[in-house]
């Protein structure tokens, strides 16, 4: 009589036993909450931003440069959140289109700086007005006290982060 050897392979398809604490279980749902958020209000901005013929960062552009004036690229990646190579290929593609134009700083010559042409300030103040109102629309689901107080734990948050993690 030969014995066989039952091998037993572990159930790959029933969960994973939960060994994380309910703070950790708190902070992994609020990071997923965060992500799916900002994943679905970037997709209706990116949307929008397409029928004003543009990309999000290339709008962003536009829009720091309206609001602030001329920026170094170095200052506007910061503002833009992205790389250096992301801002270079932004303004591209900007240039490219007439709507701002590159130039380097009379007093240092090594910082290179962003300024909107005639054609970009005036888009950018043909459409920033109906921009507005579309992400005052998308923050309805908040009243406006609930704008605030989310506006100041992200902030909380973020800037916790950075000063303490990073």
């Amino acid at each position: 009589m030969s014995q066989s050897t039952v091998t037993t392979e572990p159930d790959l398809d029933r969960p994973a036993d939960r060994e994380w604490s309910d703070e950790q279980e708190a902070a992994l749902r609020l990071w997923v909450k965060l992500g799916r958020c900002y994943a679905t209000y970037a997709k209706a901005i990116a949307s929008k931003v397409q029928d004003y013929g543009l990309t999000t960062p290339q709008f962003g552009t536009l829009e720091a440069l309206y609001h602030l004036g001329p920026l170094s690229l170095g200052e506007l990646a910061e503002k833009l959140l992205v790389t250096g190579g992301n801002v270079t290929y932004v303004m591209d593609r900007l240039e490219d289109q007439g709507l701002v134009y590159r130039f380097r700083r009379p007093d240092d010559r090594r910082v290179i700086q962003a300024r909107l042409t005639p054609e970009g300030r005036d888009l950018v103040a043909e459409v920033f007005p109906g921009h507005a109102g579309y992400i005052e629309h998308l923050s309805r689901h908040l009243t406006t006290d609930e704008q605030r107080t989310l506006g100041k734990l992200l902030r909380k948050l973020g800037t916790g982060i950075a000063e303490i993690d990073l």
